[in-house]
């Protein structure tokens, strides 16, 4: 068997094959005689059929399993003789069967970006201390307290803040209502309200309004116009004012509970102030650790994407973008969005959904490196003990999805996750941390001025 690999740019190859008649005809025999060994063929015993009847009856199939089998043979030896990373192998082409009986055909393989790996141990990365602090703590009470705060009517004062004004309004935008404008679809919410609670605080509802209604007493009514920025979330209204004709229907202030042991009580029975505490403060330090993990990741992603460039594959590249673009779509419109305001962002979607594919593969072609730099691989006995909680979690029998993620070609995905995972947590281990205080990451997060 001849082969011949040519490389090109953007990761991809052509394999040029050329069979010998002697090889084809050997193949072909070999796989006609296990037809003839296994074919049920009437007036003819098991494996006494003549040849030539079995290439009448099955002369279709042999041929398309000489070529699938040629064609194996030849990736397997390109493999070898290339060292190839091979991401698909494409179907043959330009197959031709020629008179002497040789064989020759071509395919397309795209193959792995081919790089030098950056230095990825010791790579130095910032972030908080896990600890969770009292002040943290308090405010985390506060909050529980305030979600269990009971509310009293005031009728002897104006508004101040913090208090609960209980508002009626209808909204209008260049004297239009605002339904006119938008759609009753999307304006309902913004167009009219009755026995609205609104806590008079800074950006509660929309911004600017809760502000302009300090002051006023039960009773009273004011039109409070604000105008909406250029991030507000309908097109049509960005940058136009809106005015809200206000009602004062009623005065609230809120009533928080005694940070005492009945309060703990009230969040789990049974349990003290500082049994709570304690389990609040856990909880916090868990999801704590989570979020000061994942900036240490990106961390980690940053360098090792802005260290190396490499060519990706087109095709591959591709396929992900209209992956990541089907899930942007997906979470705009299970936050409202609807089939038009999708259109109107196409454009803004497949900008962002290009740079997440390009992050995500060039990511990942880096750690999979990593990880046969490192021997990192994931046992049959892991990858089972993975889909065994993916069946607790469906409630399902194992077998049947261990079936499921078969009938879908899943579960090499599923061993690739891994994979990745376990080369994150390495490189976690591997990091140099220096901790720093919330503020100072805050202020590196930040863009000078």
């Amino acid at each position: 068997m001849n082969i011949v690999v040519e490389k090109q740019p953007k990761c991809i190859a052509t394999l040029s094959v050329e069979v010998p008649s002697s090889d084809v005809a050997a193949k072909r025999e070999s796989i006609s005689s296990t037809y003839a060994s296994q074919a049920k063929i009437p007036g003819f015993r098991p494996g006494k059929a003549p040849k030539a009847v079995i290439l009448k009856r099955f002369g279709k199939q042999i041929s398309e399993e000489l070529r699938d089998a040629l064609f194996g043979e030849a990736c397997d030896q390109a493999l070898e003789k290339e060292n190839l990373k091979v991401l698909d192998f494409g179907f043959p082409d330009n197959l031709n069967e020629r008179p002497d009986g040789s064989i020759a055909f071509e395919t397309k393989l795209i193959l792995a970006p081919e790089f030098t790996l950056p230095e990825y141990k010791g790579i130095e990365v910032k972030a908080a201390s896990p600890e969770v602090t009292e002040e943290e703590l308090d405010t985390q009470l506060q909050s529980l307290r305030e979600r269990l705060a009971e509310f009293e009517d005031v009728a002897d004062r104006a508004l101040e803040n913090d208090d609960i004004a209980v508002v009626d309004f209808t909204s209008t935008v260049d004297g239009k209502p605002l339904t006119e404008i938008i759609g009753e679809e999307k304006g309902a919410y913004l167009a009219k309200r009755e026995n609205h609670w609104l806590p008079i605080k800074e950006g509660s509802f929309l911004p600017g309004y809760a502000e302009q209604l300090i002051g006023l007493k039960e009773g009273d009514k004011k039109d409070v116009t604000i105008t909406l920025d250029d991030e507000f979330p309908f097109e049509e209204l960005r940058g136009k004012e809106m005015t809200l004709h206000t009602s004062v229907e009623g005065i609230k202030t809120a009533k928080l509970p005694e940070l005492d042991d009945d309060f703990a009580a009230k969040l789990v029975p049974d349990k003290t102030l500082e049994d709570v505490k304690a389990m609040i403060r856990e909880n916090m330090g868990v999801e704590k650790l989570k979020q000061i993990n994942e900036f240490k990741v990106n961390q980690i992603v940053e360098h090792l994407t802005g260290a190396v460039s490499f060519d990706l594959p087109d095709e591959i590249l591709q396929r992900e973008t209209q992956n990541q673009a089907n899930t942007l779509v997906e979470e705009g419109q299970k936050q409202g969005a609807s089939d038009e305001d999708m259109v109107k962002q196409q454009e803004e979607i497949f900008t962002v959904a290009t740079q997440r594919a390009n992050t995500n593969l060039r990511t990942n072609f880096l750690l999979q490196e990593i990880a046969t730099q490192e021997k990192i691989s994931v046992s049959d006995a892991d990858l089972l003990q993975h889909i065994s909680k993916i069946a607790e979690s469906r409630k399902e029998p194992i077998k049947k999805v261990i079936k499921d993620l078969q009938k879908k070609n899943q579960i090499q995905s599923i061993r690739n996750s891994m994979l990745i995972g376990q080369t994150i947590d390495f490189l976690l281990e591997q990091a140099k941390v220096t901790e720093v205080t919330a503020e100072e990451l805050e202020a590196q997060a930040t863009p000078a001025e």
